[in-house]
């Protein structure tokens, strides 16, 4: 998890990074989340915090200020809000990671100045967030869960159902797919197409695979909001053309009447959902 103290201008006065320990449980998780923010709230830098941003992923509802779900953290209707409130004595903005990530996409970086996007970030899970008319789409807080289509198989999610983009597209999938294949142990997603690079005929495969899994799902994405750019976020948009080059191809070729969208990687790295959060926490200052 990440943390920061921002002025106005969006400019980074001091952050904070710890593991998300998950392993641990949905409560110790809750407690490490709202510690972090306490103690950001305390540094010296923050002495003059007028409004607090805290995002989570899951299902949430922001207007409650509740994460609904979380399928990999294991939580359920966690009054984020008030917690926050309690512990740091300011208003606090609630929102989801991927959405506001989008948020500050939209408005500090890849793009600006765009109406039509689709945000993907692809890491341990897969999340999607749509900006439509220049407005983000929340439904709810139901809108994104792009993760959670059905492209292949019957690969068991931790939401339930089979076969979904996660269990074969994100991160952490890509390594496990090629741990399964290869029997050979590997850091991560990284690592993988670093041996694909180098002709791991296996490695090559899954990479392969994963990136027609993408297109799929964004192709159905592209069919029913019409996005003009596709921006690429998380761990795996390190990848760079590795990823963004034969996505965009294999999405040309699937899309015939619909809208074809151009593809860029985040401009704002693993800050954005932090300069998000920012940004919602100005609104209330």
């Amino acid at each position: 998890m990440k943390g920061a103290v921002l002025d106005e201008a969006m400019n980074v006065l001091a952050e904070t990074s710890r593991p998300t320990a998950r392993h641990l449980g949905p409560d110790a998780v809750v407690k490490s989340v709202l510690t972090a923010l306490e103690e950001l709230a305390a540094h010296p830098r923050a002495r003059t915090a007028t409004a607090a941003g805290l995002v989570v992923p899951g299902m949430v509802d922001a207007q409650t200020g509740t994460a609904v779900f979380s399928e990999n953290l294991g939580w359920a209707d966690v009054p984020f809000t008030e917690l926050a409130v309690a512990r740091t004595g300011l208003p606090v903005a609630f929102g989801h990671d991927v959405r506001v990530a989008a948020l500050a996409e939209s408005r500090l970086g890849a793009a600006r100045d765009r109406h039509d996007v689709v945000f993907l970030a692809i890491g341990t899970g897969i999340g999607a967030a749509l900006i439509v008319d220049g407005n983000l789409l929340e439904a709810g807080g139901y809108a994104g869960e792009i993760g959670h289509v059905r492209v292949a198989g019957s690969e068991p999610c931790a939401c339930g159902g089979q076969g979904c983009l996660e269990t074969v597209a994100s991160a952490a999938a890509i390594a496990r797919r090629y741990g399964e294949r290869s029997g050979r142990a590997t850091d991560g997603a990284a690592e993988v197409l670093a041996r694909a690079r180098s002709g791991d005929a296996v490695a090559r495969q899954v990479w392969h695979e994963a990136v027609e899994y993408l297109a799929t799902a964004l192709a159905i994405g592209s069919s029913l909001v019409g996005p003009e750019l596709v921006v690429v976020g998380g761990g795996l948009s390190l990848a760079g053309d590795d990823l963004l080059v034969p996505l965009a191809r294999r999405l040309d070729e699937l899309l015939t009447l619909q809208r074809l969208p151009s593809l860029a990687a985040a401009a704002l790295g693993d800050r954005a959902a932090c300069l998000g959060a920012g940004l919602l926490a100005w609104e209330l200052a």
